[in-house]
């Protein structure tokens, strides 16, 4: 009896490893599958000087609409000042009338979960101190805030849930007095937790649970 015993548990504990593993694997995979929707959201298609001007860093942006008053827009620039984890290069938003914008059309899907992250710098010090960022997805203002005093690239993460096969993601700026800095812009999927993740959980209990009454 004491050896059936024994045997049971190392059966059970064999089994549990097995699942346990499996769940783990299938979440992780979930997760690995989330493509990236987000074109040259860290800014490292372009050179970094204009290829029409070697005097000048570079307005060209790849994959990314401009909006706004030529004389902003052509102060959103590539820059040398990256965020660490994104590559050489961010982007400078330099314009300082009024508010401009640089958008990108992303595909989605109606009713999924999105995470959006991006990484923010200020060099702007008071007593110069007149910015504004907004955050845009879709139609909806996500983000406005004015008057962002110096700091480092700092992540922010935003979830929102597509209700079109196409969404907008827009940046606003402005900086009347130094610059702002934008870097690893990024939108993935949220993976939904998983099915067969839940059933493998199911299936270790009703193991679990007819090994404990056989060991009685």
């Amino acid at each position: 009896m004491k050896l059936t015993k024994k045997l049971s548990i190392i059966v059970l504990s064999v089994t549990t490893t097995l699942i346990s593993t499996a769940v783990i694997t299938n979440t992780y995979n979930v997760a690995a599958e989330a493509a990236e929707l987000v074109k040259n959201g860290s800014f490292e298609f372009d050179p970094l000087v204009d290829p029409n001007d070697p005097n000048v860093t570079n307005p060209n942006v790849t994959d990314w609409i401009k909006s706004g008053d030529p004389i902003d827009t052509s102060l959103t620039k590539i820059s040398n000042f990256p965020q660490h984890d994104s590559g050489n290069q961010g982007l400078s938003l330099g314009g300082f009338v009024n508010l401009s914008y640089i958008s990108q059309t992303l595909s989605t899907q109606p009713g999924q979960k999105y995470e959006l992250s991006y990484y923010l710098a200020s060099v702007d010090e008071a007593p110069w101190l007149d910015n504004q960022f907004q955050t845009f997805v879709g139609e909806n203002k996500i983000f406005d805030q004015k008057n962002i005093s110096f700091q480092p690239y700092t992540q922010y993460k935003f979830n929102f849930t597509a209700d079109a096969l196409s969404t907008e993601l827009k940046f606003g700026n402005v900086d009347k007095y130094a610059f702002l800095y934008l870097d690893g812009v990024s939108v993935k999927a949220v993976p939904e937790p998983s099915a067969i993740g839940g059933v493998a959980v199911a299936g270790l209990l009703g193991i679990w649970l007819k090994k404990k009454k056989a060991i009685r």
